[in-house]
């Protein structure tokens, strides 16, 4: 597949800022994330930085993407890679200055650019100064947080599991109560049962909102508002804290407080174990709460039940009927995916669900279609654009993740050799995914000259962006295309959605229409042969898109190992 854009085209990225300002319509968008740590060293220091991501611009522009995510970027004591936030009002050193970000969002708006900016308030750093002011007695601030007293004296007040391992609360003993941190001992659960507290946050977001950002990803905005705090005695007490009783409420006062005053802002919340019921309101186009929203169901067809700290194969057929029911449920009560395989929380979708080896770029291009065709917004990894592969970790000292730091202990205090909990790592460990971008064959794939904070992926050398730009039937272009074509016609952005096939144990196909424009995309997710009879005629349909050569357009086929191919057709 050859690309047709020319130079002009390329830095522009198919709209002008004042167009992209004039149409905010996020369901003809792509959205590129950028793990910011993990991008492009500007200063030499081995870590990423705003100024890395401003010198990258017109690579990201070369995609044809509206938006960037930004995973945060603030003050931050990194024990969970920023996502404990430390001043939610100031830019962490490390990254950056004010004045990057600022050129940052100027530079990104020239090229038809957006800036997302990600927003974690569930909880804060422990060394948030409210925290901190609680912690010395402040009954104020203490009722920003979650404190208990706990059952008997020291024992926990529930027996509600962190996510990252252990018990979800921690006693302090000066003030003989506990704390609850769904995550890290270092992040605090806000109570956002107390007025005083969202009132914090919707000055958060007008903050931001006055700086020009126009999108914000709310990251597991679903655990927000909590239940009864009671034992669970089926589980670890999700149930009581996931979708819970205040959430759509809450949601509809920020939206109506603040994001929602601008039609131009985006918004997309990350959802912890949710249900599809709760999705359609929090992404419902009259809900008046978000714009889209993340579910996790289909990463998880490699788990036993929510337990993804062992070694089981991925379910194809779960993988299909998530995904199909996903699309059909949400369609039926209008309201909008944010559809993906990959972020800074999920191991590389071509070593999961793809090939490392004979069929790499196959695989890669084939998963991209799977997505890229589906009613949604399509969201790109940093990376996923070339097909970047797990870390291959052989050693625990090559680990900074805190949760997978955490379950490898775990993992062999219940009984696992060291061997098996590393080959669990290997495979599901969020590290996978925050390996350095890979920019060029050389020292370090050209993220750094210094030493990087976690190590490059030794197979920077084959895979990397400067050869990828090069080369028309890469990866890289093949993204470029899928987003050239999501823009071009309606039939991907507004189209119905129609599972095909889909008990076929190999294959994933499903038919999109809209106003007379069909659109059918067949998936072999096998690296065989495989024989494909269409449930529906495909005559009169052409070849839009394929990750082999050219091929007709027939009832039967022969689908070539990981072939993927797109197929269109305009009513006469």
């Amino acid at each position: 597949m050859v690309s047709n854009w020319n130079k002009e085209e390329i830095i522009c990225a198919g709209k002008s800022a004042e167009m992209r300002s004039k149409m905010a319509d996020y369901k003809k968008s792509v959205v590129y994330q950028i793990y910011p740590k993990s991008f492009y060293d500007s200063n030499h220091d081995g870590l990423g930085d705003l100024r890395g991501v401003i010198e990258k611009l017109d690579y990201i522009g070369e995609l044809g993407v509206d938006y960037i995510w930004l995973t945060p970027f603030f003050v931050s004591p990194q024990n969970d890679n920023g996502y404990d936030v430390e001043d939610y009002y100031r830019i962490d050193p490390r990254y950056g200055t004010m004045d990057d970000l600022e050129e940052l969002i100027r530079g990104a708006d020239r090229r038809g650019i957006c800036l997302m900016l990600d927003m974690v308030f569930n909880h804060t750093s422990s060394r948030h100064e409210w925290f901190q002011k609680a912690l010395a007695g402040d009954e104020k601030y203490k009722n920003y947080y979650i404190f208990r007293k706990g059952k008997g004296g020291k024992e926990a007040p529930t027996n509600w599991e962190s996510k990252f391992g252990g018990s979800a609360w921690e006693y302090v003993p000066e003030m003989d109560e506990f704390y609850l941190h769904l995550f890290d001992v270092s992040q605090p659960d806000l109570n956002w049962d107390n007025e005083e507290v969202r009132e914090e946050i919707r000055k958060i977001l007008l903050f931001w909102m006055e700086k020009g950002v126009k999108g914000f990803r709310f990251d597991v905005v679903n655990l927000i508002s909590k239940g009864e705090f009671a034992d669970d005695m089926d589980g670890d007490g999700r149930k009581y804290y996931t979708d819970g009783p205040n959430i759509h409420r809450y949601l509809k006062e920020l939206n109506e407080l603040t994001f929602g005053r601008d039609a131009e802002i985006v918004t997309v919340g990350e959802m912890s174990s949710t249900s599809m019921e709760n999705c359609f309101q929090y992404a419902g186009e009259d809900s008046g709460e978000l714009s889209m929203v993340f579910n996790f169901h289909h990463l998880k067809v490699d788990f036993m039940g929510d337990e993804k700290w062992v070694l089981v194969p991925a379910d194809f057929m779960k993988l299909k009927k998530i995904l199909f029911s996903w699309q059909e449920g949400m369609e039926e009560h209008h309201a909008w995916n944010a559809v993906f395989w990959c972020n800074h929380d999920q191991p590389r979708v071509v070593s999961r669900f793809g090939s490392e080896g004979k069929y790499w770029k196959e695989s890669a291009k084939m998963l991209a279609t799977v997505i890229h065709g589906m009613r949604g917004t399509p969201y790109i990894y940093q990376g996923e654009e070339l097909g970047m592969t797990n870390a291959g970790f052989t050693h625990i000292s090559q680990y900074r993740d805190v949760e997978s730091l955490n379950h490898f202990r775990i993992l062999q205090e219940k009984g696992l050799t060291e061997g098996d909990a590393y080959r669990i790592l290997q495979i599901h460990s969020r590290d996978n995914g925050r390996t350095p971008m890979q920019w060029e064959e050389g020292a370090n794939g050209g993220f750094t000259d210094a030493v990087p904070w976690i190590e490059v992926n030794g197979n920077c050398k084959e895979i990397n962006a400067a050869q990828q730009r090069m080369d028309g039937d890469s990866i890289f272009h093949y993204y470029r295309e899928l987003v050239r074509l999501r823009k071009k016609y309606d039939v991907i952005s507004y189209g119905s959605f129609q599972a095909l096939d889909e008990e076929n144990p190999s294959v994933l196909a499903y038919r999109r229409t809209h106003e007379g424009q069909e659109l059918v995309v067949i998936c072999n997710f096998y690296e065989k042969e495989m024989d494909w009879k269409s449930p529906v005629s495909l005559q009169g349909f052409q070849r839009l898109l394929g990750n082999y050569e050219e091929r007709e357009a027939k009832d039967e086929m022969k689908l070539k190992p990981y072939e993927a191919v797109i197929l269109w057709k305009k009513a006469e």
